[in-house]
């Protein structure tokens, strides 16, 4: 993996989990909203709204660097609308790094041909 696919899957990585806790807690907002006097809905649906715009210009960056398939991008895609698939998406990625580190230290050091 060169070094602007790792940068691109670390930015969506870095983004999914604050993107996910300001989604429960837009919906956290809305049941207040209807249950109190209370009202951040405008407040925390433009940062979630930002936070999702930024998600998925680094999704299409991700996808478009890591050439994955249909079916992964589509994955990280649907788990950005779920309230908690951010998290999911950020244990994932983390994996995925992970294993191109290992796989990038075993081929320099020869004991995996590289392809």
């Amino acid at each position: 993996m060169d070094l602007k696919t790792a940068s691109a899957l670390r930015r969506l990585r870095l983004v999914s989990g604050p993107e996910a806790i300001s989604f429960l807690l837009l919906l956290v907002c809305s049941v207040l909203k209807r249950t109190t006097d209370f009202n951040a809905v405008p407040v925390m649906g433009m940062v979630h709204g930002v936070l999702f715009v930024l998600y998925v210009i680094f999704w299409a960056d991700a996808w478009n660097r890591a050439r994955w398939s249909l079916k992964t991008a589509a994955l990280y895609f649907v788990l950005s609308v779920l309230p908690t698939g951010g998290f999911f998406a950020d244990r994932k990625l983390r994996r995925e790094a992970e294993d191109a580190v290992i796989a990038s230290r075993a081929r320099r050091e020869g004991v995996v041909k590289a392809s």
